[in-house]
């Protein structure tokens, strides 16, 4: 599934292209509860179609009434300079459209964008590359220029600037069955998921639709794909001959989470045969996680990948998770079973 801004900047660049009128729609400010966050956007079709969201729907629902139908209260153009619209300013409105208590949210409208652009941005992130666009607010210009690091949406009286950045990515190193829950989440999640076995056996029976299965080595894979700081990679053999080598590849890049399953024996006997062997320190390990997951219990490999993934999702969202979420932690609090006696999470 790709990412979410993506799919709404390809949908938008796809109608422009073709001369059809459309709306690039903006979460710029919110206050209060809200359901979507800043920097949320969404594209309205001069027919009413829709892709993305700003809202639970009622407010795209309002959108769509004052956007297709001109002759209406309080339409919108179909060519026009940059405008905001505020929605849930009075507890009445805001039950209107939908909005939690006291939430209020301003939106941009940005009428018509231009095809040309829409068509350079898509580009760049099909490329991999992050990017600001910035758009005037008294005449509609845009201008994009490549970015460095994410950033949050900027606003000011003279221009919007929001960062869209290519979807992110999660390399998984094993085509189990645990690899099928976790690279089915991941989807979900706007993740591109490529899942690397070299082993027959095990890739017959993989089969998790739009997940990329390629038998090369883990880690040719993983100098292949070259992580960046939007990738996870993720091992989930227990074979110290497919991960070992594949994790030092991914530690050598920005990767954004970098993790082993096993139990806590084996992840301790992992940075002990890297230390010893590999020339590898505590301080070249300090990002590799493992057990990888979230404490919450969990025993079957449904429970463990979601425990994994939200993990990834955490750590993406830049979440301090406290320790008494960590597996390895409350195990050893808790007592439970010897270091090693199990290869679960959570």
């Amino acid at each position: 599934m790709e990412n979410l801004d993506v799919t709404v900047l390809r949908a938008l660049r796809d109608w422009r292209a073709a001369g059809q009128h459309a709306l690039l729609v903006t979460v710029v400010r919110t206050w209060g509860s809200s359901p979507r966050p800043v920097g949320s956007i969404m594209a309205l079709r001069g027919d009413g179609a829709v892709v993305g969201s700003v809202s639970g729907g009622c407010i795209e629902d309002d959108l769509i009434a004052r956007y297709t139908q001109p002759g209406a209260k309080d339409a919108l153009p179909r060519q026009a300079p940059p405008q905001f619209a505020r929605y849930g300013v009075s507890a009445e409105e805001a039950f209107r459209f939908g909005l939690p208590c006291g939430g209020t949210l301003e939106l941009l409208l940005e009428f018509d964008p231009d095809a040309a652009s829409l068509r350079e941005l898509v580009q760049a992130l099909d490329a991999g590359r992050l990017v600001h666009r910035a758009v005037r607010l008294e005449g509609g210009q845009v201008t994009l220029q490549d970015a460095d690091a994410p950033a949050e949406l900027r606003l000011d009286a003279a221009q919007l600037t929001n960062t869209f950045g290519p979807e992110y990515r999660m390399l998984i190193i094993g085509a189990g069955q645990m690899s099928e829950y976790l690279a089915t989440m991941a989807q979900f999640c706007g993740f591109a998921v490529t899942v690397c076995d070299p082993r027959e056996e095990y890739r017959g029976s993989f089969d998790v639709p739009g997940a990329r299965l390629v038998a090369t080595m883990p880690d040719d894979t993983v100098a292949a794909l070259q992580p960046d700081a939007r990738t996870c990679v993720i091992a989930l053999t227990h074979d110290p001959k497919l991960d070992d080598l594949a994790l030092l590849q991914a530690l050598e890049t920005p990767a954004f989470y970098i993790g082993a399953i096993g139990s806590r024996r084996n992840n301790a006997a992992r940075r002990q045969r890297m230390i010893e062997h590999l020339e590898q320190t505590e301080e070249s390990l300090a990002r590799l996680r493992g057990p990888v997951g979230l404490y919450i219990g969990s025993k079957t490999p449904p429970e463990i990948a979601v425990s994994i993934m939200a993990e990834v999702l955490a750590v993406k969202n830049g979440v301090q998770l406290p320790q008494g979420m960590d597996v390895a932690h409350v195990k050893d609090q808790l007592g439970l079973a010897a270091p090693g006696s199990a290869c679960v999470v959570g």
